[in-house]
């Protein structure tokens, strides 16, 4: 493993606030990073050295920004695949395009989980109405309906409870492909947070518990209740396996239900993630800087906490702009993004609370 020396550059495929966060922790390793991303207007390019603004399939763009490239990586799982064959020999390419192409579809990550000895709800794939009414005679309701693709904070779901319309739910969903989920009965939500060094070396960040609020992450606090932490050996012995299974290289986060059966799992993100934000001031060594770390070759860094205690908040939509009273705490850390309209449910910023 030869690692790359600072001054290399970092190209970032995506440029919203997760490649703004990975440009700064690489700008204080001493590298420099170039986002590509279809959107003029880029928060990560705000602090990056070079910015191209092309499609994804656009490749003779993709090919010269993969040319001035000494490693490639992601901030965004739904980075189209079949363009990345194209460069992934150009510059090597973090995390692998297995993992993408897994992540893309709920199908095949479910089966995935599964494939390591994981748990998951019952699930059904569906194509349209007809299957719907088959998946629901089968699994049931109350039921979750969500897209096959392209789903997150929410969007592209809808919950089916008994005696629903069932058209109803299938036109909210866009008539697409689609997969529908036994209802889990859960105490709490938690992810594990991992990073994988080109040599196989995993470590984990302390196990975050998150709250949502509809559909979109509000809070995370590390350590974890009991309730969790009875269930964290489990969880992290299958997130270890399906990165080994992958050879992943960087940042992996799964998320999981906390179960009186144990861990079940939801889904996986295969980069650096909303519930790790904590990290950053939370932990010795962020899951950014980290991130960097491991797709550059080097040492991966210390991932304890640095504090008893840490809560991190999403700053959602007009939240954001309380940052005066926010920053009167001075326990508080905030982190604003630099987007200009604060649409209802879009992450604006978050601050993270430590306590010692």
């Amino acid at each position: 493993m030869t690692a790359l020396p600072p001054g290399s550059t970092i190209g970032i495929l995506g440029g919203g606030q997760l490649g703004r966060m990975m440009a700064i922790a690489a700008a204080q390793l001493g590298y420099h990073c170039h986002i590509y991303a279809p959107e003029e207007r880029s928060v990560a390019a705000e602090v990056s050295a070079e910015f191209t603004c092309a499609g994804y399939h656009d490749l003779e763009s993709l090919d010269s920004f993969a040319k001035k490239c000494a490693v490639i990586t992601i901030e965004w799982e739904n980075v189209p695949v079949d363009p990345l064959f194209h460069i992934k020999d150009r510059a090597p390419l973090y995390p692998p395009v297995g993992a993408l192409e897994i992540a893309q579809n709920r199908i095949s990550e479910k089966n995935f989980a599964r494939d390591q000895s994981g748990v998951t709800a019952p699930f059904t794939e569906v194509t349209d109405i007809t299957s719907l009414e088959q998946a629901i005679a089968e699994i049931g309701a109350p039921a979750i309906l969500k897209t096959i693709s392209m789903g997150y904070d929410g969007k592209g779901q809808a919950r089916i409870k008994a005696g629903d319309d069932l058209n109803v739910h299938w036109k909210a969903v866009g008539e697409q492909p689609c997969v529908a989920e036994g209802f889990v009965t859960f105490s709490h939500e938690f992810s594990v947070i991992l990073v994988r060094a080109q040599d196989g070396e995993i470590r984990f960040w302390d196990t975050p518990h998150n709250v949502h609020e509809d559909g979109i992450l509000s809070v995370s606090n590390v350590p974890a209740p009991s309730e969790i932490l009875d269930q964290q050996e489990e969880a992290r012995a299958l997130a270890a396996h399906m990165a080994q299974a992958i050879n992943y290289v960087g940042v992996l986060t799964c998320e999981f239900f906390a179960t009186f059966k144990g861990p079940v799992f939801n889904e996986m993100a295969p980069r650096v993630h909303n519930s790790g934000h904590w990290s950053i001031e939370g932990a010795i060594t962020s899951q950014f800087e980290n991130h960097i770390r491991a797709i550059c070759g080097l040492p991966l860094g210390d991932t304890g906490l640095a504090a008893k205690r840490v809560e991190m908040h999403n700053l959602i939509g007009t939240q954001a702009d309380d940052w005066q009273n926010i920053l009167g705490d001075d326990r508080n850390h905030l982190h604003l993004y630099g987007k200009r309209e604060a649409r209802e449910g879009r992450k604006m910023g978050h601050v993270t609370k430590l306590f010692f």
